[in-house]
């Protein structure tokens, strides 16, 4: 039975940094930078729990906005497209009035990836547990989206190794490979311009890694959505739903 991603995400937002209590403009070398009353009242516990609740957040977000139907196709910022190599397949598909095939293969493989999405939680969990003082250090005053660059330079091998399997199994259940053959047998072999072959290749289930495709397509929809809500909670202060939010990103902007 499948995990309730956000049961999941509370558990693990509790968790908290690993270290001593001390003085947080000393640790992360903040004190020239600012005077603040709020900054020299948090500990490096706090701090660092601040950013993982924040990435929580996004992750939250994420989820929750992908992880349904239509989360992926009807949204154009993170919509799957078709595979750059198989666009003169989509023209020739269009051209010989047959457009609803490219369309189904574009929908199951978006589909694919709002199936998929949800099972990342226990994957990007590990990554953000392992922040330390020094990553929070960098993270705190880098950029507005500085918190998912890390989570992503963190997670993305170990995501994709264990994420693959999982969109693997999604595209089966959506019919992906089903609609690529379905698509691909379509293309015209002759009268437009060789468009039934990719490279001097012929089409095939072996030009293309499908699998690979969507889950690399399916990661960076995560990742976009999770950076939008840092980039909210960073900037705006009604977006800092909890008190150990506005006190982090609330002392860091004054």
């Amino acid at each position: 039975m499948r995990s309730n991603p956000l049961i999941s995400i509370a558990a693990w937002i509790l968790i908290a940094a690993s270290g001593h209590a001390a003085d947080l403009l000393d640790k992360l070398g903040l004190k020239k930078a600012s005077d603040s009353p709020a900054l020299t009242a948090l500990s490096q516990d706090q701090v660092v729990s601040g950013l993982k609740e924040a990435l929580a957040q996004g992750m939250q977000h994420a989820i929750t906005n992908l992880g349904k139907a239509d989360g992926f196709l009807k949204d154009g910022t993170v919509r799957i497209p078709m595979p750059e190599n198989l666009r003169k397949v989509e023209k020739a598909l269009r051209a010989v009035g047959q457009p609803q095939l490219a369309d189904e293969f574009v929908t199951t493989m978006n589909r694919a990836a709002e199936q998929a999405v949800p099972e990342a939680t226990s994957v990007l969990a590990d990554a953000v547990r392992q922040m330390t003082v020094a990553d929070a250090k960098n993270i705190l005053a880098s950029t507005n989206t500085a918190a998912t660059d890390y989570f992503r330079r963190t997670s993305e091998t170990n995501l994709y190794t264990r994420f693959l399997p999982i969109v693997k199994t999604a595209t089966q259940q959506t019919g992906v490979t089903a609609a690529y053959k379905k698509m691909t047998d379509q293309v015209p072999t002759g009268g437009l311009g060789g468009l039934g072959l990719l490279g001097g290749r012929s089409l095939s289930k072996e030009s293309l890694d499908l699998d690979a495709y969507v889950t690399r397509k399916t990661m960076d929809g995560l990742f976009l959505k999770i950076a939008e809500q840092e980039k909210l909670i960073r900037e705006n202060p009604a977006a800092r739903t909890t008190q150990l939010l506005q006190r982090v990103f609330g002392a860091v902007r004054k």
